[in-house]
């Protein structure tokens, strides 16, 4: 059987001919791709609906004066954008990381979600259990993708650019001090944008008073 088709020209050609032209123009095929389906056990929370629904944890490095490094926790919470904390030591492994978050939970009660990406710190035996314990969703981004941890990366940025590169720190216990101070002035002093130009503490006292009577022993 012999199939023929048509050029845009109109003209018929044979199925060997069409294939000659096309080998000789170099065309091809689109392949298809296919979809990446995200796994049932990732859970990918949608944007943060009120105080302490959604946190953010991620790891920021520097060093010291004498040398030794810095290596920085941060937490945030994405509705208010108020840093939790910067927990500064030279090494932190997942039992640390448990123990800060810990003592955040016993402080602000438990989150719904805490988005991390996959270091190994934050995928450890520990973290998962503990998560589980307090019935709190770990919401792992995917490799190689900072931005579906938006709110902690920007936040970074600014830690970076507004403490850890302007300051100079002789040693481990005044960067704890100095880097806890900028804390203090980010969460109270500092203007956001984002958050019409209010500190996160401003913005969580009137998001608060804009809640139900109800809902503000939740606070």
């Amino acid at each position: 059987m012999m199939c023929t088709y048509m050029n845009r020209a109109g003209f018929a050609m044979g199925f060997e001919r069409c294939h000659r032209l096309w080998r000789a123009a170099g065309l091809q095929v689109p392949r298809k791709r296919t979809k990446r389906r995200l796994a049932a056990s990732r859970p990918r929370p949608l944007p943060s609906q009120r105080a302490c629904h959604v946190w953010a944890i991620d790891f920021v490095q520097d060093r010291c004066a004498d040398g030794n490094t810095l290596k920085c926790l941060t937490v945030i919470d994405e509705f208010t954008r108020e840093a939790l904390a910067i927990e500064v030591a030279g090494s932190i492994r997942s039992r640390y990381v448990v123990a800060v978050l810990s003592r955040l939970v016993s402080l602000h009660g438990a989150p719904r979600h805490i988005r991390c990406d996959n270091g190994p710190e934050f995928i450890a035996h520990a973290i998962a259990a503990w998560a589980d314990e307090e019935g709190i969703d770990l919401a792992f981004i995917d490799p190689g993708k900072p931005w579906q941890n938006g709110a902690d990366e920007s936040f970074n940025g600014r830690f970076r650019d507004e403490c850890l590169n302007l300051e100079w720190f002789r040693n481990r216990v005044e960067a704890r001090v100095l880097i806890e101070a900028w804390r203090v002035h980010y969460n109270t002093v500092r203007p956001h944008s984002s958050l019409g130009y209010l500190t996160p503490y401003e913005f969580q006292r009137k998001t608060i008073k804009q809640q139900p009577t109800a809902l503000r022993a939740n606070f």
